[in-house]
């Protein structure tokens, strides 16, 4: 009679096929008594962590830049300096014919009343920049609505109207901020286009090199009041974006009409 031998090694490898033929058996029989209207979805490791990557909340963002087919852009000065370019800023503009808003602290208020006073008599708007420009960030919502209002009262006294529109100091904001100026019938608008006109040896070609060949429909510019080339790079500033067909209006007339919205990148749309 013929003895065959079985090392050792064979049988571990032949009860390791056995245990992997098990495994297979168990795993069809199972998925065959499925129904599969009603079987659980699979997930992968990369479709749990797409999953859990998704943001609970989204932030609150100010305007940045308004959804427009027509060419309208608007040009916005913040005043919280001294006052001594202001007359020219005026006078440039009338020159041209167009309107701008500005963005006035209560500090220059306090100030210059007569110029408040002129700008709101020029035909211009006038937005609101708080009263002492703080941190906002860092005001609960109670400090910044006195903020707010404190300031309107005063512009209210020399104009005659209230505010409609908010832009933070240093443009600083955040969820509190934006909900509770909102909340208070503000829009809160900040800008796509920096001049960086308060900077110190920037130049008036580096400014016009800076905001000219980003320009689009819907642009918000932001330039100031005191900016130290701005008596040089505003009148051509206006000049060139007029000669690509662009036209200059205020922040309330470059917003959408009625119902609005505001997405992740600052985009201003009309709703319906």
């Amino acid at each position: 009679m013929k003895v065959i031998v079985v090392s050792k090694r064979t049988w571990i490898a032949l009860l390791i096929a056995l245990a992997l033929l098990a495994i297979v058996l168990i795993v069809v029989l199972t998925s065959q008594g499925e129904n599969p209207e009603t079987a659980a979805p699979t997930m992968t490791v990369v479709d749990a962590y797409e999953l859990n990557a998704i943001p609970v909340t989204s932030r609150l963002v100010p305007v940045y830049r308004v959804s427009r087919d027509d060419k309208a852009i608007a040009l916005t000065i913040d005043a919280a300096w001294s006052a001594d370019k202001t007359q020219f800023i005026l006078d440039t503009l009338d020159r041209y014919g167009i309107k701008a808003t500005f963005f006035l602290c209560g500090v220059w208020v306090h100030a210059y009343p007569e110029t408040v006073k002129e700008i709101a008599a020029r035909g211009h708007e006038i937005g609101n920049h708080s009263l002492t420009h703080p941190h906002m960030n860092r005001l609960s919502a109670e400090e910044i609505r006195k903020e707010l209002s404190s300031l309107d009262d005063e512009i209210e006294s020399l104009t005659g109207q209230r505010t409609k529109l908010f832009r933070a100091p240093f443009g600083e904001y955040n969820d509190t901020v934006v909900s509770t100026v909102r909340d208070m019938g503000y829009e809160v608008v900040q800008w796509n286009l920096d001049t960086v006109d308060w900077k110190e040896g920037r130049s008036a070609d580096t400014i016009l090199n800076a905001v000219l060949p980003k320009l689009t429909d819907g642009s918000i510019i932001l330039s100031h009041n005191n900016g130290y080339e701005i008596e040089t790079y505003l009148p051509k500033l206006i000049e060139q974006a007029q000669s690509q067909g662009y036209r200059f209006v205020t922040i309330s007339e470059l917003l959408p009409e009625g119902d609005r919205s505001v997405d992740s990148n600052g985009l201003c749309k009309p709703v319906g």
